[in-house]
C-alpha cells in the first residue's frame, strides 16, 4: 500500500508538473504581433490613401502584423529619400516603388529579392498577375509584383469653360483649338492650365514631347556624338520642340503667375475650386477629387490631351510603373520573409485591388470589378474607350539624376535662360554618365 502510495503521490506531482508546463507553454511560444515597414507613395493627399489604410487594416486583421507605414506623397524628395534610405542600411521590409530605371541602384545592388527566387519557396507569388505586364529588370530577372497602372490625360472644369461661353472638347481637340480656348480663357480672367513648372512639370513635358513626335518612337532618347554634343536626331527634335512649345505656354500668360514658384497641390486647388480651366494628370487625380471635392465632381471631366502633328488626341500616356518589393533585409529574416509574402499576396488580389481600380490599367489575369461609378470615374471610363494607342512615359527611362536636372531647367528655358537644346544635351549627358 505504501508503494502504491508512492506511486500515485508521483503521479500527482508529475501530472501538476506538466500542467504548469502546458499552462505556460502558450504565452511563452506565442509570438508577439510582428512589425513589418513599409513605405508607399499612398502618403496624405494621395487619392487612394484612403484605399490604402482599409486594406493594411484587413491586413493586420488577419495576420496580427503590425504594418509600420513610412509612406508619403510620391515625388523626387520621396524617391531620393527611397534611394538613400537603402544606402544607409534604413530601407523597409516592403516597398511599393516604380518599377522603371528608379529601380535599379537598389536591384543592382542586391538589395531587393526577385519574384524568381521568391516562387523557390512560394510557387504561387504573383502568379495571379500577367507576366507579360510585369517589369524586367536590366539582368532579366522580375523583382516587383504590379499594382494598379495609370493613364494621363486631360482634366477640365466645365464650369469654367460654361462661363467662358466654351463647349468641353472631344476626342478630336487639336493644338490650335486648345490655343484658342486658352486665349478666351486668359482673358475672361480665369488661369487656362494648372500647372506647377516649379514641382511637377512632368506631365506637360511627356505631353508635348509626344505632341512632336509619334507614339513608336516616344520612348527613343536622345543621344550625344563623340564630342558629347547633341545629335539633333527625330527624338532630340522632338525634345527640344516640347520644351519650346511649354514656353510658349508660359509666354503667353497660360500658366498661374506664380507657377515657378507653386507647388503642384496649390495649382491642382486652382483648377478644383474653379479658377483655371485645364489639368494634365494622372488616373490617381480621379481618387484625390473624389475625395477632396465632392461637391464639384459634376464639374469635371477627362478629356484627351489636344494632339499636334502626327498625334493624335486619342493617344495617350499610360502603363503599370509601380509594384511591390521586397527587400533583401526582410527575406533574410524567416519571420519577416513570412509577413512580406503574405503582405505582397494580400495587396495584390483581386480582391484589394479591385477596391485601388476605378478606370485604371491592371495586370490581373482575371481583371478587376469596380463598383459604382461617379461621374468623373465615369467620364474617365468613357474617355478611355476611344483611346487608340497608348504608351509609357519616356521620362521613366533616364535616371533620376537626368530627370532632375532636366525638370529643373524647364524653369530656365520658359525664362529665357537657357535654351530648349541645351536643357536636353544637359540632361542627356548627365543621364550616359550614370
Amino acid at each position: 500500500m505504501k508503494r502504491r502510495l508512492i506511486a500515485l503521490a508521483l503521479c500527482a506531482a508529475a501530472l501538476l508538473s506538466l500542467a504548469a508546463c502546458g499552462g505556460e507553454e502558450p504565452e511563452a511560444a506565442a509570438p508577439a504581433p510582428l512589425e513589418l515597414s513599409v513605405v508607399t507613395s499612398y502618403g496624405r493627399g494621395d487619392g487612394n490613401r484612403t484605399n490604402y489604410e482599409a486594406a493594411v487594416a484587413s491586413y493586420e486583421a488577419k495576420t496580427g502584423n503590425r504594418v509600420i507605414d513610412g509612406s508619403a506623397t510620391s515625388n523626387e524628395e520621396w524617391k531620393n529619400k527611397v534611394l538613400s534610405d537603402f544606402m544607409t542600411g534604413s530601407e523597409p521590409d516592403v516597398l511599393f516603388y516604380f518599377t522603371d530605371v528608379d529601380a535599379e541602384p537598389f536591384i543592382s545592388a542586391g538589395r531587393v529579392v526577385s519574384i524568381e527566387e521568391i516562387r523557390e519557396l512560394y510557387p504561387d507569388y504573383a502568379t495571379n498577375m500577367k507576366q507579360a505586364m510585369m517589369a524586367v529588370a536590366s539582368d532579366g530577372k522580375h523583382y516587383a509584383v504590379p499594382s494598379t497602372g495609370y493613364w494621363e490625360n486631360l482634366f477640365v472644369n466645365r464650369r469654367v469653360l460654361d462661363s467662358c461661353g466654351l463647349r468641353v472638347p472631344g476626342p478630336d481637340y487639336s493644338w490650335d483649338r486648345f490655343l484658342a480656348d486658352c486665349e478666351v480663357i486668359r482673358r475672361a480672367g480665369y488661369t487656362p492650365i494648372a500647372c506647377s513648372l516649379y514641382e511637377i512639370p512632368h506631365y506637360w513635358f511627356e505631353f508635348a514631347v509626344l505632341n512632336n513626335g509619334t507614339l513608336p518612337e516616344h520612348l527613343t532618347l536622345p543621344r550625344l556624338d563623340a564630342q558629347g554634343r547633341l545629335i539633333r536626331d527625330a527624338a532630340a527634335e522632338s525634345w527640344i520642340a516640347g520644351l519650346e512649345d511649354i514656353r510658349a505656354l508660359y509666354e503667353a500668360q497660360y500658366l498661374p503667375e506664380n507657377t515657378l514658384t507653386a507647388t503642384d497641390a496649390e495649382t491642382v486647388a486652382l483648377f478644383a475650386e474653379g479658377q483655371a480651366a485645364f489639368l494634365v494628370d494622372g488616373s490617381w487625380k480621379v481618387g484625390y477629387l473624389t475625395e477632396y471635392y465632392p461637391e464639384h465632381l459634376d464639374d469635371y471631366v477627362v478629356c484627351c490631351v489636344p494632339g499636334k502633328g502626327e498625334r493624335r488626341a486619342t493617344e495617350a500616356i499610360g502603363g503599370i510603373s509601380m509594384g511591390y518589393f521586397i527587400t533583401r533585409k526582410a527575406w533574410n529574416d524567416p519571420q519577416k520573409r513570412e509577413a512580406a509574402v503574405s503582405f505582397v499576396f494580400h495587396m495584390t488580389s483581386e480582391e484589394v485591388l479591385s477596391s485601388f481600380i476605378t478606370t485604371e490599367v491592371t495586370a490581373l489575369i482575371d481583371g478587376a470589378v469596380p463598383a459604382g461609378l461617379n461621374a468623373l470615374q465615369q467620364s474617365a471610363a468613357e474617355t478611355n474607350a476611344h483611346i487608340t494607342g497608348i504608351v509609357g512615359a519616356v521620362q521613366d527611362l533616364i535616371s533620376g539624376e537626368a530627370k532632375g536636372e532636366l525638370f529643373a531647367d524647364i524653369q530656365r528655358c520658359v525664362t529665357g535662360q537657357m535654351s530648349a537644346e541645351e536643357a536636353v544635351e544637359a540632361a542627356i549627358r548627365l543621364n550616359e554618365e550614370a
